[in-house]
């Protein structure tokens, strides 16, 4: 039985929680820990919990509580401080998007986690979707042929209040706009599916319906591989009707989550033909139809896979060092916005943007929040459409 403890109990908590409770017989909460000890106590009463409950992570690592397994659901600017923390405790991690606010952060986090000899695992419950799991076995296969070009739409609407929250809008606290916290979901699959990082990128950002966040509501990116091929990612959350994708043209095909599929066969003249290629796209069909349904999707997928990996002493599916190549890239997108420039890939310790401090000193302030609120009160949140 794997022990649990949860820190931070705030929205995405509750997919935490639910997709724990999913595996009784594997796993067991014993503890939630929040700076709010009232809001961790509601959510022990919501679920029927028995645990402790604490205030603080420290005391909670200090405490008689044997703890196996650590959820951190905080805010970006302190999960390098709580995973170190409980790594050095001898604690296995699940940390929530985005990893950490800069690659410093990440290799810290990756030092513990070799030094204490544990498991460090990064949410990206996206790959965990039928849709792009599906996706990835097609690209994978071949059929397609090679990427050729990527489009990424991160697309989301938040409104203006979204933003009066103490910590989010602010470089120090929320470590930045969408492109950090956003579209990491999309920037992780993408460097999935590729396979590789881009060796370069440039980027615009902006910020255009939320003066009351220091940081940007919508980015553009261009990612360039060393094959030259290419990437768009569109970080937003000004986008009405939250559609969410990934498009990717390929050599003989083009494949996109959610599911379609498009192949042209040319014409002597060059144009397509009005029929396209039905024979590959028949083959692709049905490659992508029998292919079987993960036995759980999201957070739960994640979550099981985490718990098998901690059971048998394997790997799991998203590892620190996917979470660190989700935030190098990340990291160009920003640079690149701020200085107006293309930013080569890998960054290294000696580059502009590798510690946060870099991040802070160089970031655009689009607006100063001036006011904001403690908490909100519980009301529906959304996680993504990839239907």
């Amino acid at each position: 039985m794997i022990r649990v403890a949860i820190v931070g109990t705030g929205n995405i908590a509750n997919a935490h929680v639910a997709g724990l409770l999913t595996f009784p017989d594997r796993c067991k909460i014993v503890a939630l820990c929040d700076i709010y000890p009232d809001k961790a106590e509601a959510m022990k009463k919501q679920y029927g919990l028995d645990c402790r409950v604490f205030d603080d992570h420290c005391a909670m690592l200090g405490s008689d509580v044997e703890i196996d397994l650590v959820h951190i659901c905080t805010p970006p600017y302190v999960h390098c401080e709580i995973a170190v923390n409980c790594m050095n405790a001898g604690c296995n991690i699940v940390v929530e998007k985005p990893m950490a606010t800069c690659l410093a952060e990440c290799d810290q986090m990756l030092e513990a986690e070799a030094r204490n000899k544990v498991t460090m695992a990064c949410i990206a419950q996206n790959r965990f979707r039928n849709s792009i799991y599906k996706l990835k076995k097609v690209v994978d296969s071949g059929l397609a042929g090679k990427i050729c070009m990527a489009q990424v739409e991160s697309l989301w609407w938040r409104g203006h209040c979204y933003y009066d929250l103490w910590w989010r809008g602010t470089w120090e606290k929320e470590g930045g706009g969408p492109t950090l916290n956003h579209a990491v979901h999309h920037i992780d699959m993408l460097n999935w599916l590729e396979g590789k990082l881009p060796e370069s990128v440039a980027a615009m950002l902006t910020n255009v319906m939320h003066d009351n966040a220091e940081v940007e509501d919508l980015s553009l990116a261009c990612l360039r591989y060393g094959d030259g091929s290419l990437a768009q990612v569109t970080s937003s959350v000004v986008h009405h009707g939250e559609k969410q994708g990934i498009s990717l043209q390929c050599a003989d095909a083009g494949i996109s989550a959610p599911w379609g599929i498009n192949a042209e066969v040319t014409q002597q003249n060059g144009f397509p033909k009005a029929e396209g290629n039905a024979e590959l796209i028949s083959k692709i069909q049905k490659f992508y139809e029998e292919l079987p349904d993960l036995a759980y999707e999201g957070h739960t997928g994640e979550i099981d896979d985490v718990l098998t990996a901690l059971e048998t002493g394997s790997r799991p599916l998203i590892t620190g060092i996917d979470g660190r190549r989700t935030v190098e890239v990340i990291t160009a997108i920003y640079m690149a916005g701020f200085h107006g420039r293309t930013v080569k890939l890998p960054i290294e310790k000696e580059d502009l943007g590798y510690t946060f401090k870099d991040i802070l000193d160089n970031a655009i302030h689009f607006y100063e929040k001036k006011a904001s609120v403690e908490n909100f009160k519980e009301e529906r949140f959304t996680i993504g459409n990839y239907s």
